[in-house]
């Protein structure tokens, strides 16, 4: 790949090719052309207490509590969890399970919140710093903790807690900051619009993460079709001391240049190790989202509580991006523009290739919410049944992965799952590219996810098993123990009565010598006494005589 000049116009900067990638009609004009808009507050608030990867947050208010606009309504259970803040003011009214946006299409339990339609904020913290130009002089452990108090996630749709993925350790140092503003999914253009709108925000949040994970520099990846969110960029760039280790690159359009481990191979050209992280090379990769969301904690004392949704697809009479409370249900937003346009053939959670199906529009927007793609028919026809593989290999030349998915397909299809993973099952980012070349319209992807679910519930079964174990080798180890202890006690025991019984012979024997000894002892006084007597008396005759 050959280098493309940098934002900044300074230089050629060298990027690098990762393999495969396709070239998708990216649908981007639908919803690009109008600035974002404010979703119409809704009647009700619907909060997951599950909107991150981790343990789900622990409730903290009851029915009929009145709440705030920023006021934290449940905590973080452990260290990989995030709060939940209000997303606007009310009173709570239900704590239920409800549907929500997940590939399971399972419900969760949710807070319920009436709002009151005045949106009063509560208090929020102080600001750790006037600008992002004095967080050099902040602690690191106090700019962490509010970070992860504010309940702020990875927002490209990991959904990761930021806080943890900022805290990389000693052992692993961190020289480079790769920001993620690639958006390569065709339709969705939320973060396109808010590198347009806040590009001075997005900056000041990078100064921030650049200050906590103490990184020597930082790249911002942009897909050049882009060009207004560059310019953007650009322009907030040239406005600001950042001494050149904050850079604007940007890239070829090509899906998924947006992956974490694509992004990072296309401007670093390092490669993350299999069933690795990127801190173990040395870099953090976060979202252009992620970085706003950390300026407005930092630096305003605002908890993740909005962000920005495109509504799009021709299946919605007006597609265009929103400023979305969390919480907010879909149906308003759909409402919000304009409703549906006609046939609906299916609406969906994120992009056309790695979103899910959502069988209801009633589900909330949640932190990792990015996108609601209603698509008509014309737009997603109906493919057919599934041919056999007839092994033409294009699956594997457009793996960004660079996997083997045929091999992953015929395995996950038997249920083979220890050869899925000896084939690095894990690695696969579920782009879905192997199957929109596969001429078979075989969901490969389908078959992926499946095996990854029924590899992690037997991963979830044997730690079970091994735990179970684990207690019952325990125990007997326990009961041995005891008996050991009891068998001690009771040879003890033993050996005291033992003693016991044998004492009082020793004493009587002890008892009798003593007797004896004073026996001898009066006989022998007495023997002394007679012969005392015996002699006076023979004295007394002799004088008389």
């Amino acid at each position: 790949m050959s280098g493309l000049r940098s934002l900044l116009g300074g230089g050629q900067r060298k990027l690098w090719r990762f393999h495969g990638g396709v070239h998708l009609p990216d649908e981007k004009t639908l919803s690009n052309q109008t600035p974002v808009a404010d979703a119409p507050q809704p009647r009700q608030l619907v909060l997951p207490l599950q909107q991150h990867i981790g343990a789900p947050a622990r409730c903290r208010v009851a029915v009929g509590d009145q709440v705030l606009k920023g006021q934290l309504i449940a905590e973080p259970q452990g260290y990989i969890s995030a709060p939940i803040h209000a997303s606007s003011s009310g009173t709570v009214v239900a704590i239920e399970s409800r549907p929500i946006p997940h590939p399971s299409g399972l419900d969760s339990v949710c807070v319920v919140i009436e709002t009151d339609g005045e949106d009063r904020w509560g208090e929020l913290p102080p600001p750790l710093a006037a600008s992002a130009a004095e967080i050099d002089a902040c602690d690191v452990a106090e700019v962490s903790e509010r970070i992860r108090a504010s309940g702020i996630v990875g927002m490209g749709g990991a959904s990761f807690p930021s806080s943890v993925k900022l805290n990389p350790g000693q052992d692993q140092p961190i020289d480079t900051l790769v920001i993620n503003g690639a958006e390569c999914e065709p339709y969705i253009t939320c973060d396109d619009l808010l590198m347009r709108e806040r590009a001075a925000d997005i900056l000041d949040g990078v100064r921030i993460m650049l200050h906590l994970i103490q990184a020597k520099q930082a790249l911002i990846g942009i897909e050049d079709n882009k060009p207004e969110a560059a310019d953007a960029l650009r322009r907030a760039l040239e406005a600001t001391e950042l001494g050149g280790r904050i850079e604007g690159v940007a890239i070829p359009t090509l899906y998924p240049s947006g992956g974490e481990k694509q992004l990072i191979r296309i401007l670093t050209g390092r490669e993350v190790p299999s069933h690795g992280i990127p801190a173990q090379i040395g870099v953090v990769c976060q979202n252009v989202g992620t970085a706003a969301a950390v300026a407005d904690a930092v630096l305003r004392g605002q908890p993740l509580i909005e962000r920005l949704v495109t509504v799009t697809g021709r299946g919605v009479v007006e597609p265009r991006n929103y400023r979305v409370p969390i919480g907010t249900p879909a149906a308003a937003l759909i409402a919000a523009s304009g409703g549906y346009s006609g046939d609906l053939a299916k609406l969906i959670a994120g992009g056309p290739m790695m979103g899910f199906r959502l069988e209801t529009d009633a589900v909330p927007i949640t932190k990792a919410t990015n996108c609601l793609l209603a698509l008509t028919p014309a737009e997603s026809p109906d493919p057919g049944a599934p041919l056999p593989c007839i092994r033409c290999g294009r699956c594997a030349e457009v793996c960004p992965a660079n996997l083997l998915p045929q091999q992953l397909y015929w395995h996950a299809r038997a249920k083979e799952l220890d050869k899925v993973q000896d084939y690095n099952l894990f690695d696969c980012i579920d782009c879905g590219c192997c199957a929109h070349v596969c001429p078979s319209h075989i969901p490969l992807v389908q078959y992926y996810r499946f095996a990854k679910t029924e590899s992690w519930a037997r991963e979830q079964e044997k730690r079970a098993a091994d735990h179970a174990r684990e207690r019952h080798a325990a125990r007997e180890a326990r009961l041995e123990r005891q008996e050991r202890e009891r068998k001690a006690k009771l040879r003890k025991k033993k050996e005291a009565v033992a003693a016991g019984s044998a004492a009082p012979k020793a004493g009587q024997a002890d008892k009798q010598a003593v007797i004896e000894a004073a026996r001898r002892r009066a006989a022998e006084k007495k023997a002394m006494v007679a012969e005392t007597q015996q002699h006076d008396r023979e004295t007394a005759m002799a004088g008389q005589e």
